[in-house]
């Protein structure tokens, strides 16, 4: 329990908790070395700023499952609330600010309330989640049938914004992750959730509330899945309650990339980000090669094995 809750550990638990994201930053790396090695130009400031784009909102929904998992929760249905969280803001928000700024105040609110309902009538995760993601794609239809709207002004120009001399997409990549990291790993919050997935008989005992552990769990990860959407609405310009359907099992894939633990106890919100962009820049390097489009799923499946298999390798060494 102790070395579950420390903050840092010493020494050789310190490696082995560390050693699977420190995997996952050797095969980042190694994919961004392929590609300047393929396309010279990826190096530069535009060349990073167009393959890191895309990993923006998928690294903010990663942080969001790693919330999750580190209470023993698996979320089913992120990738349908982030694309409702588009076509809120392509909609509502952009003809209302304050009607738009409520509604996702409420989406936050309601998975507080999932988290809640998932406690106390002691339903399993992923049943829930998965029963709320076709309530997250009712709600998208609903509001948009088919992809369009508009975006706001402020969100299409951060969407748009490059300064020079620095990849923008670094940005909210590194600001989440910070903020993520001092929640999770530092703030008496993140110890509560982490003690929840590692023992939830100890954390009652000590007197703290297991249930308030939880709804915070499920609000943070609620928060971190409206910033997703409203990074991928500002990349795409409109809404799509379809456009992040990859995300529920990418992120998954993320944390575990990551050194996160489906067994829950476990946050390593850098590790997270750095699976978010490997997963990220698995299809740009699969373009890159010139592998058809039939046979990238199975390509990036096999490189995710990869990387878990050097994962456990590197467990079994530390041991």
């Amino acid at each position: 329990m102790a070395e579950q809750l420390a903050p840092a550990l010493p020494g050789r638990p310190r490696m082995r908790h560390s050693a699977p994201a420190a995997v996952s930053t050797l095969a980042l790396i190694a994919m961004i070395g392929l590609c300047s090695s393929l396309q010279p130009g990826v190096l530069s400031v535009q060349g990073l700023t167009l393959v890191l784009s895309a990993t923006v909102p998928l690294v903010i929904a990663a942080q969001a499952q790693m919330t999750l998992m580190a209470v023993g929760d698996i979320d089913l249905g992120i990738g349908a609330f982030v694309g409702l969280v588009t076509v809120v803001t392509a909609t509502k928000l952009s003809s209302s600010p304050l009607v738009g700024g409520l509604v996702l105040l409420g989406l936050v609110a309601a998975y507080a309330l999932l988290g809640l309902l998932i406690h106390l009538r002691r339903v399993p995760s992923l049943i829930a989640t998965l029963g709320a993601s076709f309530v997250w794609l009712g709600l998208g239809l609903f509001l948009l049938p088919t992809p369009g709207g508009s975006t706001p002004e402020w969100l299409a120009a951060f969407g748009a914004w490059q300064p020079a001399g620095f990849p923008a997409p670094l940005l909210p990549i590194l600001l989440v992750t910070a903020l993520v990291y001092l929640l999770a790993s530092r703030g008496s919050a993140g110890v509560r959730m982490r003690a929840l997935g590692s023992n939830p008989v100890a954390l009652g005992r000590a007197g703290l509330r297991p249930l308030t552990s939880r709804v915070i769990a499920y609000a943070t990860a609620g928060a971190l899945g409206v910033a997703s959407g409203l990074a991928l609405a500002s990349q795409t310009g409109g809404g799509d309650v379809s456009s992040a359907s990859s995300y529920t099992l990418m992120t998954v894939a993320a944390v575990i990339l990551g050194g996160g633990s489906f067994a829950g106890g476990v946050a390593v919100p850098w590790g997270a980000a750095v699976g978010g962009v490997t997963l990220g820049l698995v299809s740009v390097v699969l373009s890159l090669l010139d592998v058809r489009s039939d046979l990238q799923s199975a390509v990036q499946g096999g490189i995710v094995l990869a990387v878990l298999a050097g994962r456990v390798l590197v467990g079994k060494v530390l041991r």
